[in-house]
């Protein structure tokens, strides 16, 4: 059985509680801790499993009985609570994005390299169904080559982070690093990274809240967008749209059907998917109305933790090289 220690208790941290709650009887675990500054809410989730409640991260890596954290803190506390983690013995399974900046990522990869523990990297877009069958395309070249894509993701205003933690670049890294790194591992996941990059960025004070990149490609391009700049009203979207020498396939979560493929000789697709949509994810206190790909990628982890498998997908070092070419767009913003 793998005994998890969940730490954080916000946002993040509550929709991983609800994805454990689904998995119950699914697969073997078992939530034995809760950790966070705010014991009321670390209560609030422990209560759901029967844990122990602790007041600090660091705390229940120390002392809980635990084979495996699941780190949902704030992006400045990854680092540290991963290394602690990862020298105490334990498997990890962090929040995206891994961390914040190359010597962070360095000192992750050598302890990973000393311990040989697990880690992985919560890029859930990789287990989202939509984004799994569109992998598929891709690999199968089912309508051809893909020729251009346009990856999106944008959001009200986060007003839900503690300590508005999120608009400070130094803790969160912006929306480049927290809402865009979704899409850049995901175009990497399908394409790898990219032979050239274009960028600009929106700011706001000193703290980046929209981009537009360009990924260049032999015969390729892929645009990408992200924004958390909009009015409260204003919903969540991810979507896609892809175009294929045969066809042309776009997603949307905020339409219905979400997913349609339109072939060029007229004919037009509504395939036929589980879609991730209708697994509704409840009050988390963000920006998600859907648990799928969390789901899929935390069942994922502790099936591979049970079965001694080795974490092929979504790894610590898929994490580290998004992060690096996120990293690599800011800076191509900055001489544009």
């Amino acid at each position: 059985m793998v005994k998890i220690g969940l730490i954080g208790a916000g946002f993040m941290g509550t929709t991983h509680a609800l994805c454990y709650e689904a998995l119950n009887g699914k697969s073997d675990f078992q939530v034995t801790a809760v950790a966070d500054v705010d014991l009321k809410r670390a209560q609030e989730l422990a209560a759901k499993f029967g844990a122990a409640v602790f007041a600090s991260g660091e705390a229940l890596i120390e002392s809980a009985d635990v084979d495996t954290v699941d780190i949902c803190l704030p992006t400045y506390l990854h680092t540290a609570h991963a290394l602690q983690a990862m020298k105490k013995g334990l498997n990890v399974l962090v929040e995206k994005p891994v961390c914040l900046n190359e010597e962070e990522a360095a000192e992750l990869l050598k302890t990973q390299s000393e311990t040989g523990v697990q880690v992985m990297v919560g890029q859930c877009l990789r287990f989202w169904t939509e984004y799994q069958y569109l992998k598929e395309l891709v690999d199968n070249q089912t309508y051809g080559e893909l020729l251009t894509g346009v990856f999106t993701r944008v959001s009200p205003r986060p007003g839900w982070a503690w300590d508005e933690w999120l608009h400070d670049i130094n803790r969160s890294g912006s929306v480049a690093l927290d809402l865009h790194v979704h899409d850049v591992d995901f175009v990497r996941y399908l394409l790898g990274s990219p032979d050239k990059i274009t960028s600009q960025t929106a700011e706001r004070g000193n703290t980046i809240e929209h981009i537009f990149s360009q990924y260049h490609y032999p015969g390729k391009l892929v645009s990408l967008e992200a924004s958390w700049d909009y009015p409260g009203s204003f919903p969540f979207e991810m979507a896609y749209r892809v175009k294929f020498k045969e066809a042309t396939v776009v997603f949307s979560s905020a339409k219905s059907p979400s997913l349609s493929i339109y072939k060029n000789d007229g004919e037009v697709l509504v395939p036929e998917l589980k879609s991730d949509l209708e697994q509704q994810a409840g009050d988390t206190g963000g920006n998600i109305s859907s648990l799928g790909g969390y789901i899929n990628e935390i069942q994922y982890f502790l099936d591979r933790l049970s079965n001694n498998q080795t974490i092929e997908n979504a790894t610590l070092e898929d994490g580290i090289e998004s992060m690096k070419l996120v990293l690599e767009e800011i800076r191509a913003a900055k001489q544009a």
